[in-house]
């Protein structure tokens, strides 16, 4: 699949190609639609409701407090617009000490990869049945100050383009998109992702071929380790913290991941795998305390504002994961560049590159902030 982009599965990382030589190739097609850019206000609909949120199965939910994705429409042949109302509280999204409380970039992401599944349940003809890989993407927040949390909930426009398919022959497989993510007048987000999807029973046959020749079936579970004080990693809450036991290594550090599958958030339902958004939130907390151990910033200052990650295996629950995070270099104007990587037995199931900016006190727009 494509490089330099964010390879997260929704929990499922992202299959290695040769796990695929038993299938027909694969083709790829771009289907003409309007190039993505700029919104506009015929582009961005203004009857979408944000009344009540979606079916939560239509976004793969097992807790209707867990959706935040409210109407959809489609525009044009491969555009759709569709509309989320952001909680102003929520225990796992809203948990940071940041002076100046905005949207966790975390949340937007979780935002997008639920309209990534709608989108193909609702539109593109995918059925309930099928089980969904998430294979690339990339993700930045474009205007941080436009997600200060206001008055009253955020209603955000999602305008999602599919730029290219993936076919076996003449069926639909998968799909890319590019999504902004508009707050009022604001673009705050954008993402590029792609994602495949396939019956259950082939699901089946790729975990247990993968399972095996790790050999970890009918092993137990690690220990679950302590956490670190969640100031440490910008948590109020101790729930929220993934990370324990960081050590200084050459070059950064290292901490093992806490895998609570209690977690209400990051486990909403039962997996058979690390899931993708714990991964993102080991990758984050590494990146905050290599960003204070190397540089002394204050972890309760420090945002993520982009990601780039690649996917290489399925994260078991077997194995003990470690997460470990250099400090490329500083960034101008404050925060960092960090490269880091989560493993398995030594082997990495997540690379990435993300950058680290420092919140600063910055007033909301009246629009935003109303």
């Amino acid at each position: 699949m494509e490089t330099g982009l964010v390879r997260w599965c929704s929990g499922r990382a992202a299959l290695n190609a040769t796990r695929f030589t038993a299938m027909p190739p694969l083709t790829i097609h771009v289907p003409s639609v309007a190039a993505p850019g700029a919104a506009t206000e015929a582009s961005r609909p203004s009857d979408l409701s944000f009344s009540t949120t979606v079916e939560r199965g239509l976004v793969h939910r097992a807790a209707v407090c867990e959706v935040f994705l409210t109407d959809s429409a489609r525009l044009d042949q491969g555009r759709f617009a569709l509309a989320a109302q952001l909680p102003r509280t929520h225990a796992y999204f809203s948990d940071h000490l940041s002076a100046v409380q905005t949207y966790d970039p975390l949340l937007l992401l979780e935002v997008c990869r639920q309209a990534s599944i709608l989108v193909a349940h609702r539109y593109l003809g995918v059925g309930a049945d099928q089980k969904f890989v998430f294979g690339t993407g990339e993700f930045a927040v474009t205007d941080r100050p436009a997600l200060r949390i206001g008055a009253r909930p955020a209603q955000v426009v999602l305008v999602v383009d599919v730029i290219a398919e993936k076919r076996r022959g003449d069926e639909l497989v998968g799909v890319t998109y590019e999504m902004e993510v508009w707050n009022g007048d604001f673009k705050v987000f954008t993402e590029t992702m792609a994602i495949q999807w396939m019956p259950g029973s082939a699901w089946s046959r790729i975990r247990r071929r993968g399972r095996d020749a790790l050999g970890v079936e009918g092993l137990d579970h690690p220990l679950i380790a302590s956490g670190l004080d969640p100031a440490l990693v910008g948590r109020a809450h101790a729930q929220n913290v993934v990370l324990g036991d960081a050590v200084h290594v050459p070059g950064g550090i290292e901490a093992s991941v806490r895998i609570d599958r209690d977690h209400p958030a990051l486990f909403d339902h039962e997996l058979d795998h690390v899931p993708g958004m714990l991964i993102f939130e080991a990758l984050r907390q590494t990146a905050i305390v290599a960003a204070h151990e190397g540089l002394g910033y204050s972890p309760a200052r420090l945002v993520l504002d982009r990601a780039q990650v690649r996917f290489t295996r399925f994260g078991e629950f077997e194995i003990a994961t470690r997460a470990r995070a250099q400090v490329i270099e500083p960034r101008a104007g404050g925060g960092a560049e960090v490269r880091l990587a989560i493993t398995q037995d030594g082997v990495p199931i997540a690379e990435a590159e993300a950058s680290i900016g420092v919140a600063c006190l910055q007033a909301a727009p009246s629009e935003v902030a109303a």
